[in-house]
């Protein structure tokens, strides 16, 4: 009989084990992902993460999805097969940067799945702790009677035309009206109080009606002197006479002569650091440092609360020393680091203190995204949401402005950045843009209806829908 080696026979078993072992491991850790039409597989990574989103957009390469908190990614899209407007899980390895649009994360798999609602039928994806959260339920309830068209228009603040403003907006029902200094001249106090209930009695939702009063030289009721005595002084002007105290009292002052006339969006205060007196910027800026820019911005919030008004802090996320984007476009060069120390506390600073919008201007600031001017970029949006922690309303700098105005389908690219409300002149332009976007899949409606939804959450928090129709 032939003798055993034992020794061997032992060594034998444990490399058995270790082999067996080790490729347990290995398949708990990785499997393998295909894509076969619509049959799918999942991978499962052990460091791997998920994210729920919504499809805003896809192209060829790439996937842009958007997440409960409005913060928007874009994904190299590999073998996603997921239409706009779908929700996903998306699971994948790295990093997220929620202060970039593109990311290096690499997507390993994903899942579309049905919109989660919560008790109040309100997708959970809309839902956020922001300061018109209040009012969400209220919001999506108006939200779902309305039409695409209805709800497309309800994002645009357009320019107050020259002629048939009301039956205009009887035909369009916009979100609003901007008027400027020449929609007030030689108008009494009676006469800009009929125009403005003459509107609000022929939307079927009530409109922002908005004015840019910063004071200084931009100043569109208040140049009238059947509306004010003398022009609102510049915030320059007025901290040199009497410091923050005499800032407070002025912005109680506006506030209570705009909601008089039947304005209430004040597009207004300019919170730019400028302290240069060559920059574009420097006489309808505050014209001090940024701490007391911070404290400027801080005490025309907390004094606008006293009022119906809503004031807007802008022009995110900082104008620095460009020149006039009416005209042109500008870029900023500017770092990153130069630009979150000097530029965005004065905006956190009126965010804290309840800020209900902030304006985006036109530059294409370098560091950010050199691409896209501000108001056209995802990432300058990422910045304001996740950064300073954002959740009210986000406007565009008027899209009729040099600087964007030959920009093709820059409507869409406003909507795409994550732009609440669209400051424009050539409504009709604006409106057949999203409305085709929305035709050829480039663009979901879904995303129309989540920034449309905000802008109804602010109504409602402005107290200006209960008396809706």
């Amino acid at each position: 009989m032939e003798k055993v080696n034992t020794k061997k026979s032992v060594l034998n078993k444990n490399i058995i084990f270790t082999v067996l072992i080790a490729g347990l491991v290995i398949i708990s850790i990785f499997s393998v992902v295909s894509f076969n039409g619509n049959k799918k597989t999942t991978i499962k990574t052990k460091n791997s993460k998920k994210l729920s989103a919504t499809v805003m957009k896809l192209d060829d390469d790439n996937i842009t999805v958007l997440d409960s908190n409005n913060v928007i990614y874009r994904f190299s899209k590999d073998n996603i097969k997921a239409s706009v407007g779908d929700n996903v899980v998306i699971e994948y390895t790295g990093v997220l940067d929620k202060n970039k649009f593109m990311q290096s994360s690499k997507v390993i798999s994903y899942k579309i799945k049905s919109a989660i609602t919560d008790e109040n039928g309100i997708p959970t994806d809309y839902l956020d702790n922001g300061i018109f959260s209040d009012y969400y339920v209220l919001a999506y309830k108006k939200l779902k009677d309305l039409s695409l068209d209805e709800k497309i228009n309800q994002i645009l603040l357009v320019r107050y035309p020259d002629s048939n403003q009301k039956q205009i907006l009887k035909d369009k029902q916009f979100g609003g009206y901007l008027f400027f200094e020449k929609d007030f001249k030689d108008k009494t106090k009676d006469d800009v109080i009929d125009t403005m209930n003459g509107l609000q009695e022929v939307s079927k939702i009530p409109i922002l009606t908005a004015v840019d009063e910063e004071g200084g030289s931009v100043v569109r009721v208040s140049s009238n002197p059947n509306l004010r005595s003398e022009k609102f002084k510049s915030p320059k002007e007025l901290y040199q006479e009497g410091g923050l105290d005499r800032i407070w009292n002025d912005t109680i002052e506006k506030s209570e002569l705009l909601n008089s006339l039947g304005l209430n969006l004040n597009l207004a205060p300019v919170v730019d650091v400028s302290t240069d007196s060559g920059d574009y910027m420097y006489n309808r800026a505050l014209g001090e440092n940024t701490e007391i820019t911070s404290k400027f911005a801080e005490t025309v919030i907390d004094a606008s609360k006293k009022n119906k008004v809503s004031y807007t802090l802008k022009h995110f996320p900082g104008y620095g020393n460009n020149k006039d984007t009416h005209s042109e476009s500008n870029t900023d060069n500017r770092s990153l680091e130069d630009i979150k120390k000097n530029d965005l506390p004065p905006f956190k600073a009126g965010i804290d203190k309840g800020a209900e919008a902030v304006l985006v201007s036109h530059n294409i600031v370098n560091s950010i995204d050199k691409d896209n001017a501000a108001s056209l970029s995802p990432s300058i949006h990422n910045l304001l949401r996740n950064e300073l922690g954002f959740t009210g309303v986000i406007i565009t700098d008027d899209l009729a402005m040099g600087a964007v105005s030959k920009i093709e389908d820059a409507s869409v690219k406003a909507v795409l950045a994550g732009n609440n409300l669209l400051i424009t002149t050539d409504y009709d332009k604006s409106y057949s843009s999203i409305k085709n976007a929305i035709e050829e899949k480039i663009i979901s409606e879904s995303l129309i209806d989540r920034l449309a939804f905000k802008v109804l959450a602010w109504k409602y928090y402005k107290g200006l829908m209960f008396n809706s129709k």
